[in-house]
C-alpha cells in the first residue's frame, strides 16, 4: 500500500503552506524530494495546480527559495508543484562528472540507454507518477498549467506539446528551444536516448511543433543578456518554429537580464498570471 509523502518542511506563507517532501519513486526507483505550496484557498478545497520545472543544477528548492512566487499564487489560489530534476544517489557512472549531465540533469526525458534507462524516466515522473501521489494526498484540482526555466523551460514544452489539452496553460522562461540543436541537449539526449538522432524529436520543442502538435498560446520571456541566448537557448528557432506552423507565441526579449533567478523572480508574476488567465482564475 502506498504511504503518505513524507513532510520535512512546513512553512506558513501568504495565509498558505510551503511543504518540502519525500516519497519512493517506482518510476525512478530511488527516493524523491519535492515542493507543493498550497494556497490558503486549498483549505476549503481542491484548487487548480501549476507544475514548475526547474533547470540544470537545480533541485526542487530553487524556485520556491529564489523566484517569490507564493504572494501571487496565494492571491490567486493557485497551488504550485516543484519536482526535483533527477533522480539522486544512483552511483551510475558518470552520474556526478558533469555539471550538465547526470545529477540535476534529467531532460525530462525518458531514458532508451543503459545504465540511465533504469532510472532516468523523468517524463513518466512529471506527467504520471508525481501528478498521480500529489493528487491522492492534497487537495488538488484536475486544472493545471506548465512553466519552467531553461531545462525546466524545455521540459514544460515537451510535456505540453506531447499531451495536446492536457495544461490550459503554457509558458516558459529561457528555454532550451531546440535540444536536438543545443549543445547541452545533443549531449544529453546523445547519452540518455542514444545516437539515432531520429529518436531525439519526441523530446524537442521546435521538431514537435514542425510536426503538428500544438499549444494554448504561449508565453516566453527571454533575457537579452543571458549569456546562454544563441548558443543553447535559441529563443529565435522556436519563433521561426511557431510562425511556420500558425503557433501563437508572445516571445518577450528583455533587455539587460540575464540567465539567473534574479531573472525569473522578475517576471514570474506574469506567469502566474499567465496560467490564471488559462486556468480561468483571473
Amino acid at each position: 500500500m502506498e504511504t503518505a509523502p513524507e513532510r520535512l518542511e512546513a512553512h506558513r506563507c501568504f495565509g498558505g503552506t510551503q511543504l518540502r517532501l519525500r516519497h519512493d519513486s517506482a518510476v525512478l526507483g530511488c527516493p524523491m524530494h519535492f515542493s507543493l505550496f498550497l494556497p490558503p484557498q486549498a483549505d476549503s478545497g481542491p484548487v487548480p495546480v501549476l507544475w514548475w520545472l526547474s533547470g540544470l543544477t537545480c533541485s526542487d528548492e530553487n524556485f520556491v527559495q529564489k523566484a517569490g512566487a507564493q504572494r501571487q499564487a496565494a492571491a490567486l489560489g493557485l497551488a504550485i508543484v516543484c519536482p526535483d530534476t533527477s533522480p539522486r544517489g544512483l552511483g551510475l557512472p558518470g552520474e556526478e562528472t558533469d555539471w550538465d549531465f547526470g545529477t540535476g540533469a534529467g531532460y525530462y526525458v525518458n531514458a532508451t540507454q543503459a545504465p540511465w534507462a533504469a532510472h532516468y524516466r523523468m517524463y513518466d515522473y512529471v506527467t504520471a507518477e508525481l501528478p498521480a501521489l500529489v493528487r491522492r494526498h492534497f487537495p488538488l484540482a484536475p486544472a493545471e498549467a506548465i512553466s519552467g526555466h531553461s531545462m525546466g523551460g524545455h521540459g514544460a514544452l515537451v510535456c505540453a506539446l506531447r499531451q495536446p489539452g492536457r495544461y490550459a496553460a503554457v509558458s516558459a522562461l529561457a528555454p532550451i528551444s531546440h535540444p536536438s540543436v543545443s549543445p547541452w541537449g545533443r549531449k544529453a539526449f546523445g547519452r540518455l536516448l542514444g545516437q539515432d538522432e531520429s529518436a531525439w524529436s519526441d523530446y524537442d520543442a521546435c521538431t514537435l511543433i514542425e510536426r503538428g502538435a500544438r499549444l494554448p498560446a504561449l508565453l516566453i520571456d527571454q533575457g537579452e543578456d543571458d549569456p546562454f541566448r544563441e548558443t543553447q537557448l535559441m529563443p529565435e528557432h522556436l519563433r521561426a518554429a511557431c510562425e511556420r506552423a500558425g503557433q501563437p507565441l508572445q516571445l518577450r526579449l528583455q533587455p539587460g537580464y540575464d540567465h539567473s533567478y534574479f531573472f525569473v523572480a522578475t517576471f514570474i508574476d506574469a506567469h502566474l498570471a499567465h496560467a490564471a488567465r488559462g486556468l480561468g482564475l483571473d
